[in-house]
């Protein structure tokens, strides 16, 4: 989904603005997420402590097993991981 006012907010500042154009200025596809962590910087600082908690933290599954299931279902969405 295009939101021209998440993914367009000039003037922005900080990592994942900084990603953003460097995805693009190497014409790599942006995940649309990193437009809404750059527009909402302070949301992106919560999701990302729980995907590191839930990719890295403690648990039965190694590391490298969790990242295989999420490329698996990732790839079944049709979507980049």
């Amino acid at each position: 989904m295009f939101l021209r006012e998440v993914e367009e907010l000039p003037g922005r500042e900080g990592t994942y603005p900084r990603l953003i154009a460097a995805a693009q200025r190497r014409g790599v596809e942006v995940p649309g997420i990193w437009h809404l962590f750059a527009f909402r910087p302070d949301m992106a600082e919560h999701l990302e402590r729980m995907t590191h908690a839930l990719m890295r933290g403690p648990s039965p599954l190694s590391p490298g097993l969790r990242e295989v299931i999420a490329a698996y279902t990732s790839a079944l969405n049709h979507c980049p991981f």
